[in-house]
């Protein structure tokens, strides 16, 4: 799965990807200091299946802290987004086309409120605006691709008289929409069987439904520890009561990561303290005690960073984490204990996860273990969010 990033100019994307992947991108407070995408790693924290057998994992991929599990994920940071991208303004025609792919959006928004629609230096800027403006954009942009190909489309599905939900996600394959979300939003709406009957209103409405089921979006109210972000960002709370909000200061979850990664703190990414290791000099203290003050002390999900991931991929997504364990043995042939921890979309079944791991495994699938109760479990057990599961073969 890719999570991608937006939000208009300089509201701190580049800076929200950074401190995520600790990548090297360049972070500038100008208009369009991200021109191509940047894609990278970011991890998602699970609590790692090592605690339920008193071990300690060793992951092959991502790493485990404190027995707190960091799955990598995909993370794309594309170029800001202005009023009239769905028309091409700005860097609006690549900036929609490096989404595509994208299967949960993060809207990055500057909560302090000193950035203006277009990125530039402002004051009291308000934040509700641009949450408004990217969402119209969003919503024309699906518009747009939907009408470009409707009226022969729609016409065409009528007449062969073709499933129009298997026929939608099959024409928009490349937005990965699936036929299931088709369905629910053509229920919801209560639109006519015949979609070539269906008027411009109908269409938009069919068209902004089907964004926000596809591409679900969190909102990461960023910058909540300057002047005037605790105020904004209780308004927006209060002002879009449906939406995911969290607060966010991505430049000081960047700080932490950098403090950590060379030794000056034990710092766990999401938590809400860290312990300092060696003598800092006074400019460092004051730094990093302000973040406790004002940013760790202050809020439920610390720095936010680690809590927009997790939300995104286990919220929004409804993904489940899985890990492969025998019941009997806990490492792989290179003594690895527990070395993998897989994401798998929510609905999966034992067989899916024996396909996950390989096709053989699942063409010659004979049951699954739970490793931590060793019940025997069939190819239709609905997995679970931490599940430690063998999958036993003929």
């Amino acid at each position: 799965m890719l999570i991608g990033l937006v939000g208009k100019p300089s509201v701190g994307k580049s800076t929200f990807f950074k401190a995520a992947t600790l990548a090297e991108v360049e972070i500038a407070s100008y208009p369009f200091t991200t021109i191509k995408a940047n894609h990278g790693v970011g991890y998602v924290k699970v609590d790692c299946v090592d605690k339920d057998f008193n071990t300690q994992c060793n992951p092959n991929h991502g790493f485990c802290i404190n027995h707190k599990r960091f799955v990598p994920v995909d993370l794309m940071d594309v170029a800001g987004l202005v009023k009239g991208a769905s028309e091409g303004k700005g860097l609006g025609n690549q900036f929609l086309d490096d989404l595509r792919q994208a299967d949960v959006f993060v809207h990055i928004v500057d909560i302090s409120g000193e950035t203006d629609s277009e990125g530039k230096p402002a004051e009291n800027h308000d934040p509700s605006e641009d949450i408004v403006f990217l969402e119209e954009e969003l919503d024309k942009w699906y518009y747009n691709l939907l009408m470009k190909a409707w009226r022969t489309f729609s016409r065409k599905v009528d007449m062969e008289k073709s499933k129009f939900s298997e026929a939608v996600a099959k024409q928009f394959s490349g937005l990965k929409v699936k036929e299931d979300q088709v369905k629910d939003v053509v229920l919801k709406l209560n639109l006519p069987d015949k979609a070539s009957t269906w008027g411009e209103e109908q269409v938009k409405s069919f068209a902004r439904e089907l964004r926000r089921i596809s591409k679900p979006m969190i909102i990461a109210a960023n910058k909540v520890d300057l002047k005037n972000g605790k105020k904004n960002y209780e308004k927006i709370v209060e002002k879009f009561p449906d939406l995911i909000i969290i607060p966010c200061s991505a430049d000081s979850e960047l700080a932490l990561k950098q403090a950590a990664k060379a030794g000056l703190i034990d710092y766990v990414p999401g938590e809400r303290n860290f312990q300092i290791l060696k003598d800092l000099n006074d400019k460092q203290t004051e730094a990093l005690e302000r973040i406790r003050r004002d940013v760790l002390e202050v809020y439920e999900f610390g720095t936010g960073v680690q809590e927009v991931l997790n939300r995104s991929i286990f919220g929004l997504l409804g993904y489940l984490a899985i890990f492969p364990a025998s019941a009997n043995r806990l490492a792989d042939s290179k003594g690895n204990i527990l070395p993998d921890c897989f994401l798998l979309p929510p609905g999966s079944t034992a067989l899916d996860f024996a396909y996950t791991l390989h096709t053989d495994f699942g063409k010659n699938f004979i049951k699954a273990i739970d490793a931590k109760t060793k019940m025997a479990l069939g190819k239709d057990y609905k997995l679970k969010h931490r599940d430690a599961l063998e999958i036993l073969t003929r």
